[in-house]
């Protein structure tokens, strides 16, 4: 009752980008108990970011028929500075902050979101891509590397931008978990999770 027209206008659209996006990895599922698992879920994860989205903060443009942000790629990817990664990890790790992973894989680099979920003296656990040193290595995972989250590893992260051989490709679709974590991050701190 409290939303204008545009406001849900804006969550069918995305409501819709998003079954669609999720139809189709479906579609692929080989495990017929998971299947049934998910598609049981699956409205209430798909409402819940049509609405994280439509009324996120984000500094950039929202594509609400493919359900994805829009934002200028870099001509290459992003470096990895792991004293940068060093001094940040170890005074910003908090269970919950958002951040962006490289991946590497075969020529291919894309900048992936996930979120921390455990913290040690020297290392931290996100919760889908593993454990990482605070230099920002991979200790599960030898081809995923944390970048130091700014506005620039993020929107590549939240955009789905990627690089083949150091050149760009087209942005790849988010996962509705990924888009989950983009509406939460908190743009006025990137240093602090959203409260």
């Amino acid at each position: 009752m409290w939303q204008t027209d545009a406001q849900k206008v804006l969550y069918a659209q995305l409501c819709n980008a998003f079954y669609q996006r999720e139809v189709q990895r479906l579609v692929a599922e080989p495990n017929s108990e998971r299947l049934r698992r998910q598609l049981k879920s699956l409205p209430y994860y798909i409402e819940r970011a049509a609405t994280r989205v439509a009324n996120a903060t984000s500094p950039f443009v929202l594509d609400p028929q493919n359900g994805g942000w829009l934002e200028k790629q870099k001509p290459t990817p992003p470096e990895v500075d792991f004293s940068a990664n060093e001094l940040f990890y170890q005074a910003h790790a908090k269970v919950g902050l958002i951040i962006p992973v490289l991946l590497q894989n075969h020529g291919q680099i894309r900048i992936r979101i996930d979120s921390i979920d455990q913290v040690t003296k020297t290392q931290l656990h996100c919760n889908e891509l593993g454990w990482f040193n605070f230099l920002g290595q991979g200790l599960e995972l030898q081809s995923a590397l944390l970048l130091k989250p700014n506005k620039a590893t993020l929107a590549a992260a939240c955009c789905g931008h990627q690089w083949q051989f150091s050149k760009r490709s087209s942005p790849r679709v988010l996962s509705l978990r990924e888009m989950l974590l983009a509406a939460h991050i908190n743009w006025r701190n990137v240093k602090r999770p959203l409260a």
